[in-house]
């Protein structure tokens, strides 16, 4: 149970993903401010037996409650507005890879060296090993160095995939007939958990992704290697 719990709450390894964090935690606090706003003064007016004949009609009190939550709805706009432009960005990227989605298995593609091509399947449950998690691991993962500026490249065979990994702060659509592209900046190695988060069939649910991030010396070990 303490593995899944941790599996469940993987911390943050991109830039991307400690600002959507920070904005998560922004807005809960302005909605907990205002539902604690408005609970008091729906208690009070309702416990209250004092009463203002101007209350219904008065000018002020409507000029305040048109301009606060448009004040407040500024305060969420513009934090949301950067980080949109932080996921659009596109830095100069040093690696370049290509994902295609398959109903239902992914197929990675790292055209920048030599030609490595491979499928990545879902391990069935009698193959998977200790500390592996059942319908999460794959049989082949994505390998790639963290502090490395990398550009994916997603598309598709068949229908709508979604290439999504939580803790990197990436979701890109693989469409048929179109090529999408996410950035990944990881600061830190381990291994990081996905699923393909479009409805796009009966095994919809068999499509895990598997991100290992390592260091530069090891990645280029596993170039030689492969």
């Amino acid at each position: 149970m303490a593995s899944w719990s941790n599996l469940n709450t993987q911390d943050s390894n991109t830039p991307v993903m400690e600002q959507l964090i920070m904005f998560h935690d922004h807005t809960m606090m302005i909605i907990t401010m205002i539902t604690i706003v408005v609970m008091y003064m729906m208690l009070t007016l309702m416990l209250s037996k004092l009463g203002d004949r101007l209350l219904m009609e008065g000018q002020l009190i409507e000029l305040i409650w048109t301009v606060l939550p448009a004040v407040m709805l500024i305060f969420i706009a513009l934090p949301s507005l950067k980080i949109l432009y932080m996921i659009e960005e596109t830095n100069k990227s040093i690696i370049t890879i290509k994902a295609v989605g398959h109903q239902w298995f992914w197929s990675y593609e790292y055209s920048d060296f030599k030609k490595i091509e491979f499928d990545s399947y879902m391990k069935p449950s009698n193959e998977l090993e200790l500390m592996e998690f059942r319908f999460l691991e794959t049989d082949n993962r994505v390998v790639l160095p963290f502090n490395i500026q990398t550009r994916i490249l997603m598309t598709s065979t068949d229908v709508i995939h979604s290439w999504t990994i939580p803790a990197l702060g990436i979701k890109v659509d693989a469409c048929p007939g179109r090529i999408n592209q996410g950035n990944i900046l990881m600061n830190r190695p381990g291994l990081f958990y996905g699923q393909c988060s479009e409805i796009c069939g009966a095994n919809h649910s068999f499509m895990p992704i598997v991100v290992e991030s390592i260091n530069t010396n090891m990645f280029m070990n596993w170039l030689k290697n492969y």
